[in-house]
């Protein structure tokens, strides 16, 4: 999937809070948005290599959104709306075969107190789909969530209580970098979202975890990766 040009190199130095960077670029000192609340601390480190967006417009805080950055040689995407974009691009394309044959019924799809991603269609059946970004890799291992997620637990149980006859759910992790091997819940960071999709998964709910490949450019799909739900230690 193509991605906005005219990305630009910068320094990361440090992060006031959850949505707020400061950079620095040719000499010069920025404040940039932070568009994943997340810790990212793995990521965001003083002297890291990142990537900012040029941004305008007369409701902005910042002219610059911090959406990328380098992990050694990894690019890795740290905008978590950037995902559902991705998805829908491949779901159109079909390029993720365990959706093959489903369309897009509605994105932003609200069913009681909850809104979901999407709601697909094939033939008389019914999938509700949520997507959720992961960006932290330990040991070539994905884990999410970086932070604590009370909304996160709150979709996936109430997928398993949206589900019928007629209409299956799922959760699809993207993780926003290649160099992930397979997927973990943290566990440590957040037990009851992980005990909550570790539930719901025994309960019914699909799970899929992909990697994709980061460029300043474009975003690809990579490789689907095994799961472990167990909790380890």
């Amino acid at each position: 999937m193509p991605l906005t040009q005219g990305l630009i190199e910068a320094k990361f130095l440090a992060r006031p809070n959850r949505f707020l960077s400061q950079v620095e670029i040719n000499g010069e000192v920025h404040d940039a948005h932070v568009p994943d609340p997340g810790r990212l601390k793995e990521l965001l480190f003083p002297g890291a290599r990142v990537l900012v967006e040029p941004k305008s417009g007369p409701e902005r805080k910042t002219r610059f959104a911090t959406v990328m950055v380098y992990a050694g040689d990894e690019l890795v995407s740290i905008n978590s709306q950037l995902p559902n974009r991705f998805v829908r691009y491949c779901l159109d394309r079909e390029l993720i075969p365990e959706f093959s044959g489903w369309s897009v019924k509605k994105q932003e799809f609200t069913l009681g107190a909850s809104r979901f991603d999407f709601l697909l269609g094939k033939d008389d059946r019914e999938k509700l789909l949520e997507v959720k970004s992961a960006s932290l890799v330990e040991q070539h291992i994905a884990r999410f969530p970086d932070a604590v997620t009370a909304r996160g637990t709150k979709h996936i149980e109430h997928l398993v209580d949206s589900m019928t006859d007629k209409r299956s759910a799922a959760v699809l992790f993207i993780v926003q970098r290649s160099d992930a091997g397979s997927f973990e819940p943290h566990w440590e960071r957040d037990p009851k979202f992980s005990q909550a999709l570790t539930t719901a998964v025994a309960q019914g709910l699909e799970l899929f975890v992909y990697t994709t490949l980061i460029q300043r450019d474009g975003m690809s799909l990579m490789s689907r990766i095994p799961y472990d739900l167990e909790k380890h230690g």
